[in-house]
């Protein structure tokens, strides 16, 4: 009997150690799904605001890109303009030489924008009536230049660097929305997780997020900062 007694008081020992040792992992378990859920519910909202960051940002880049290319056509309009004015003088001075009008000719030449009447004076040092590899005015002249029309070209190029900043801050916007589809997927995970009491199952799922998550964060802390 008291041989009874004392195996049923080992096997009641040995129950409570198994159920002490399986309620210790449990813990565990409980404990990193926990980390993995604040970790996965940190970096979701970080990439989120990443994200609105980004796409600000590119609403922002792309109204300066605008306004610079308006710029840029005023400019180049302009340009256009003097261009079209100095060589509608430089033919009516074809015509007062051809008449033999030198007062016309030189009322003509005043005329002129400051950056024409260097291109030709230019133009005229090539003998252009004799020589025919002579360009075929002023305008072609490699000394002539525009300030209205290269105005217009540095606006473009600025605003076309602006707006591939704001391109930039799109793709990086994007890439931190990816992100959060990831922590998402974690989150899912370890809520599956979560449903199973077999230990190996419930370890084998909280593996996979973590190794998941790890790559989420190292994928948001090699993205630039918005």
């Amino acid at each position: 009997m008291p041989e009874q007694m004392n195996v049923e008081v080992a096997h009641k020992l040995s129950e409570r150690e198994k159920a002490g040792e399986k309620r210790r992992w449990e813990e565990i378990i409980e404990i990193l799904e926990v980390v993995v859920l604040a970790l996965a519910a940190i970096a979701t909202a970080w990439s989120g605001y990443q994200a609105a960051r980004g796409d600000g940002e590119q609403s922002i880049l792309y109204s300066e890109a605008s306004v610079y290319r308006g710029q840029a056509n005023t400019a180049a309009t302009s340009g256009q303009q003097r261009l079209a004015a100095d060589g509608s003088m430089f033919s009516a001075w074809l015509q007062a030489r051809a008449a033999n009008d030198p007062e016309l000719q030189a009322m003509l030449v005043r005329r002129f924008s400051p950056e024409y009447r260097t291109a030709f004076t230019a133009w005229l040092a090539t003998e252009p009536f004799t020589n025919q590899d002579a360009p075929p005015g002023p305008g072609y002249m490699p000394v002539y230049h525009n300030p209205q029309l290269e105005q217009a070209n540095q606006l473009n190029e600025k605003a076309a660097a602006i707006e591939e900043e704001g391109t930039h801050a799109r793709h990086t916007a994007e890439k931190y929305v990816s992100a959060t589809v990831l922590f998402a997927l974690v989150l899912f995970l370890v809520a599956v997780g979560q449903r199973f009491r077999l230990r190996g199952i419930r370890l084998s799922v909280l593996a996979i997020a973590l190794a998941l998550l790890a790559y989420a964060l190292y994928g948001v802390a090699t993205l630039p900062r918005l």
